[in-house]
């Protein structure tokens, strides 16, 4: 039997362990996106977005109709992805992609 001479775990070592095993991680990273988003969007367009998911640093939104999509990629998203950069410090945002979806 080898022994292993490492000592005590950290307690942070073994509760992060124990979120990842748990999905509470994802959780709470989600919920951080969401705010981040609906700070970031404005109360005026949270109604007619939602933040779908976050894939290698780009962040996927889905809106209400075309116009609304068209309104946030040609003119706000690169104050959109300043903000949230701000917002989500430690998370690289790369990019925004926007897409139409029914609800």
């Amino acid at each position: 039997m080898a022994s292993d001479n490492t000592g005590p775990e950290n307690l942070s070592d073994i509760l992060a362990k124990l979120f990842t095993a748990r999905g509470w991680g994802r959780k709470t990273e989600r919920v951080r996106l969401e705010t981040a988003w609906a700070e970031t969007v404005g109360p005026e367009r949270q109604a007619d977005t939602r933040v779908m998911a976050m894939r290698r640093g780009v962040i996927e939104v889905e809106v209400k109709n075309g116009v609304l999509l068209q309104e946030l990629a040609q003119f706000h998203k690169r104050r959109l992805l300043t903000d949230l950069r701000k917002k989500l410090p430690g998370t690289a945002v790369t990019d925004i992609k926007f897409r139409v979806g029914a609800w």
